[in-house]
Order: C-alpha cells, then structure tokens, then sequence
C-alpha cells in the first residue's frame, strides 16, 4: 500500500517568531474591533507566532511529537477553541509531530465548521473525535482504542513513531491504548510551557486590553461598595460588567469581605458587606483566551489604623518586588523580598502558598514564571524580556479578621517592566467614604 502523501507543513517566517517588541513605544490598550487605519492584533500573525514557538520548543526536547488535551494547549498551537464549557471535558485534542502541522480532533460538528473557517489549518487535519467524555462513554465500547490507532498511524506517516510522544493531560484509559501500542508517553507539559513563556506583540496587545477590561469593572465595584451589599452581588456586578465589554470567559470572581478576610478562603459567599469593612477582590477573566488575575483592597466607607498598617505592609512587599523585576533576576531572588509564611500567621510556605505568590499570564492562569518561597528557592527561573506575570501580597491586620490583598500584572521589558494593571492602588481606597 502506497505511502499516503501529506501535505507539506506551513512554513513560518523567522519575523513570526522573533519575540522582541519595540520597547521604545507604549503598550497598546486599543478597542476590540478591527480597523483599517491602525495597525492592532493581527490574529494569523499571532498563530504564526504561536505555532512557531511550539515547534521550537518541541525541536529542543527529545520527543517527535506533542499531544494535548489542554484547552490553552490546543488553542495555542491550533488557534482553535469551542467555548469554555470544553475546558474539563478532555474530548478535544490536538497532535503536532516534529515534521507536520497541526490535527485537532473536535467535538461532532466543530470539526466540519473549522474545516470551513478556519483556513490556516489543513482541510484532512480538522476531524471530529470523541473518546468518552470522561468516562461518560464506557471505554469498553472502543473509542479511546480506535484514537490511539489513528494517533499512531499519524506518528509513522510523518516518521516519528519510535520516538516519545510528550502529552500534557490525558484520561487514564487512552493512556493505556496509546501505551499498548508501542508508544512511549511522556510529560508534554513541559515543553508546552517553555513555549508559551515569553509573549508576543500581539499577546502583550491583548493581555492589556484584557487588563483594561477589568481596570472599568474595579471603578464599578467601588461605586458599588455600600452597607447591605452581598459579596455575591458584586461578583454578579463584575460577571455582567464583564461580558458586556467583550470577556469570552469569566473565570472566577474572588469577594471576600469582613471578618472572611484573614485567613483568605479564596470564594464569595452571600455575605452582607458592611461599614468599616475590609473587602477584597480578585478578578479573573479573559479576553481572546488571554487572562487577567488582578486583585484590589477596598475599604467600605472608613478605615482603622490596623486596616491601613496592613495594607500599607502589602503594598510594600509588592513595589519591593516591582522595583527588582528586569531581564535577568532570578525568581529566587524575587521570593526573597516576601515575608515568610510564619511572618504572615501560618505554620508553613504550603500553606501560605499563593499569598506571597508570582505566576505567568497568557491563555492560562498559571504560567511560567511560578515565584514563591515554596518553590523558587529549589527551582530559580530565569525572568526574560517578553514574560507578562502577575505579583500578588497578602497582609493580615493586627484586628485579627481584615487582611489587605493586593495585585500588579507585569510585563517586563528589555530594561525593566511595566505595570499594565491601572486601577489605583498606591494607597488603600475607601469606597463612599462616610
């Protein structure tokens, strides 16, 4: 039987992956609609970028190709996505070999719709797939099996069979059928990540509109700041304000008021906000995939000292931490400046973790560079210009129930770094001060 002839990959520009950006001017927080006379996100720019940052890092690793089920995953290398309902479903995938292009296996008829619409991708390498939906379909009934078949005979046609497949999630029992057919599995997680590091013009373009999105909502919530508010509200407040701006995916919105502040519990609840409370707020959403994590402190109406010592502390710890981030510095040495977890009320940096925290922003929340005292000091990373992070501190009162709880995304530049997040901040605001 005659070879099946495949088509020949994409070919990607040395400029499409070239992630320098003209620190000389501004980052641009521009309107969400395409014009003609301006230059703003170019989306197939962007795919190239993305695409060729994949190959890169999987040219650097030892494996012939990459599997992933990761949401972000296949829509960074595929710039395909169904909506965020898909996230846990683990019935997407996507496979890139070393030698070829992108195949995504959708649900049912997506598959049809991006062999339609989406032309950057090959017309045979947008299939419809399902292997079970998390176990809803049993596996004995054969589609984690006839997946793996179909992976396989992929992986010989473009000649990367007998090396290791890298993959970055996956359910137990195509695990199983893809090793029972020879296939060494290993962790893709890793590589994905080394090529989602460091940004491009186009995602530094829509991290800070994402960032700016939420900049509005943060002036809507202090509006909102009265006595007899539920925390739920405001979380409904944000949700609306949100979508109506153009978010395509409100992840979680933290409110937590009063006595809930210390220790944080990291969710809303129906609580009735009340005057002198302290409130704080973490709003993660995202704008073309690309994510905000951007908290802000609010005082309802008056503050006390203890409140003001606390946030005072906070913010500190955070400008301390702005002031190092430059190409070079080490996350190590980013985790230092922060206060020990005993320093802050809790018996280790597991339990402390996230408090004192850095983490990367892109299509994912958690993103490299991950700084923090529980890690870092182990596994110190190297920040480079181009990487966009979020740096948070948490600071509890002296009252014993308010806690200060601050948030700065960062995109760091060829001399030092910039703080797209714009709400003020420098000093605790009071909403509807009395």
């Amino acid at each position: 039987m005659a070879k099946k002839k495949q088509p020949e990959p994409t070919i990607v520009r040395p400029e499409d992956v070239d992630p320098r950006h003209d620190w000389t001017r501004p980052l641009l927080a521009l309107g969400q609609m395409a014009v003609d006379f301006e230059e703003r996100v170019d989306f197939r720019r962007l795919h190239n970028y993305r695409l060729g940052r994949t190959r890169q890092a999987l040219a650097k690793s030892d494996l012939g190709a990459i599997l992933t089920f990761d949401q972000h995953n296949i829509r960074y290398m595929s710039s395909t996505v169904i909506g965020e309902w898909a996230r846990d479903k683990l019935t997407r995938y996507c496979l890139l070999t070393g030698n070829g292009d992108p195949y995504v296996w959708d649900f049912g008829s997506a598959a049809k719709h991006h062999r339609i619409y989406a032309p950057w991708l090959h017309h045979d390498h947008c299939r419809a797939g399902m292997v079970g939906l998390r176990g809803a379909i049993n596996p004995k009934i054969g589609l984690f099996r006839r997946a793996a078949e179909e992976i396989k005979s992929i992986l010989e046609e473009e000649g990367v069979a007998d090396m290791p497949l890298g993959i970055d999630m996956v359910e137990l029992p195509m695990l199983f059928e893809l090793q029972r057919l020879g296939i060494k599995v290993v962790d893709g997680q890793q590589v994905m990540l080394d090529a989602r590091e460091v940004k491009s013009r186009d995602e530094l373009m829509l991290l800070n509109i994402a960032a700016a999105m939420v900049d509005g909502t943060y002036h809507k919530i202090s509006e909102a700041l009265k006595p007899g508010v539920r925390e739920s509200q405001i979380v409904a407040l944000a949700n609306h304000d949100l979508y109506e701006k153009g978010s395509d995916c409100v992840e979680a919105i933290n409110a937590i008021s009063g006595e809930r502040c210390s220790p944080h519990p990291h969710n809303f609840t129906d609580r009735l906000i009340r005057p002198g409370d302290q409130a704080f707020f973490d709003i993660i959403q995202s704008y073309m995939g690309y994510r905000t994590c951007y908290y802000r402190t609010f005082n309802v109406g008056k503050a006390t000292d203890a409140q003001r010592d606390a946030y005072k502390r906070a913010r500190e710890w955070i400008d301390t931490a702005i002031a190092m981030i430059r190409p070079g510095v080490r996350s190590d040495q980013v985790a230092d400046c922060w206060p020990s977890a005993e320093k802050i009320g809790f018996t280790s940096e597991m339990e402390a973790f996230g408090l004192e925290f850095g983490h990367g922003l892109g299509l994912g929340l958690h993103e490299r560079p991950i700084i923090s005292r529980l890690n870092s000091f182990e596994d110190p990373m190297e920040i480079k210009a181009g990487m966009v992070f979020a740096l948070e501190t948490y600071c509890p009162a002296t009252d014993g129930i308010s806690a200060a709880r601050i948030e700065e995304e960062i995109v760091v530049t060829d001399k030092g770094c910039t703080v797209i997040t714009r709400f003020p901040a420098e000093e605790l605001p009071v909403a509807n001060r009395y």
